[in-house]
């Protein structure tokens, strides 16, 4: 995907969300640590632009809350996390680059569940590639692309790596 096709996605999905909500009272949007933070930021934008409406924005960092922290390191290295309001009552939009296993899908509830108790957690992803190992889905999705166990898909954006778009890499 080149930026205008991840721009397309990422206005379709804001739409999406409008729609599911009907509308964006009670909306809280967090980025997962560091491409999730990109693309939740460009659905605020796009709210904003669609809505006239500022909804919160924040970012969760999932390094402790991960089911493979032992095998990572014995100090892990952790980003920040910025919840901007209460979470009680509020539907928190997850938002992550790929979604792949899920893992980190469900350290991203945990972390959430371990801030507030939020009404309802709804995750949204540019790209699904599929081999789900926990029962996961999310609730909107940018693009699926079918992989193998022998690909990589790089998400890339233009605050961490100079351009905006997906690509797909043999391992």
């Amino acid at each position: 995907m080149d930026e205008a096709a991840v721009r397309r996605s990422m206005t379709r999905i804001t739409h999406e969300i409008i729609e599911k909500n009907s509308g964006t009272a009670d909306l809280i949007l967090l980025g997962i640590h560091r491409r999730g933070m990109t693309l939740a930021a460009m659905l605020r934008d796009n709210i904003i632009q669609f809505e006239g409406k500022e909804v919160p924005l924040g970012c969760i960092d999932i390094s402790l809350y991960r089911d493979d922290l032992t095998e990572l390191s014995t100090l892990p290295e952790t980003g920040k996390t910025e919840i901007p309001c209460d979470l009680t009552g509020k539907t928190v939009i997850i938002v992550d680059d790929v979604i792949y296993t899920g893992r980190t899908a469900r350290a991203a509830i945990e972390a959430v569940f371990h801030s507030g108790r939020p009404k309802a957690i709804q995750l949204a992803v540019l790209i699904d590639r599929g081999h789900r190992e926990l029962p996961l889905r999310p609730d909107y999705v940018g693009k699926n692309i079918p992989t193998s166990h022998s690909e990589m898909v790089s998400v890339m954006v233009d605050e961490y790596d100079g351009k905006t778009g997906v690509a797909l890499y043999q391992l």
